[in-house]
């Protein structure tokens, strides 16, 4: 039987390991995102940050990313409640909404490996920076995040 301590409770009530411990590792948090200056749209790309770990779907640097990627977000409570660009599979906005984790979930299944090996992670599709051509940008790799 699993213990589904993420259910009914306040998304601010989860302990630091609690909350990490939802992350399913899909990755999708990684990729990178274009904001239209104008619209202040936000587009996301199947390129990843360069620290991502394509056949794994983990940080390669996790426990230093904020000092190596500048630009890498730590997605806490209160960027759920904000940033409209978390997918909509990610346990951490499906707990904002008062949601169960997806069956494909590790804290589910027991599998770390469960939502690669359920074709829910970017594996399939991921673009590292290292892969674009010279006259490529990530702007050439706009997917649509519905998708994802």
């Amino acid at each position: 039987m699993v213990n589904k301590f993420w259910l009914n409770r306040e998304i601010d009530d989860f302990s630091d390991s609690e909350w990490e411990s939802l992350c399913d590792g899909c990755g999708k948090c990684c990729l990178e995102k274009l904001v239209d200056e104008d619209t202040e749209e936000v587009y996301t790309s199947a390129v990843c940050c360069r620290l991502l770990n394509i056949d794994t779907c983990k940080c390669n640097l996790y426990l230093t990313r904020f000092k190596n990627m500048p630009d890498c977000i730590k997605i806490t409570p209160l960027m759920v409640k904000t940033l409209k660009w978390i997918p909509k599979t990610c346990s951490y906005r499906l707990i904002y909404e008062k949601k169960d984790l997806p069956n494909w979930h590790p804290l589910i299944t027991g599998d770390k490996e469960s939502t690669i090996k359920t074709k829910n992670s970017v594996k399939e599709f991921v673009v590292h920076p290292s892969f674009l051509k010279k006259d490529e940008d990530v702007e050439d790799y706009i997917i649509d995040d519905e998708n994802i």
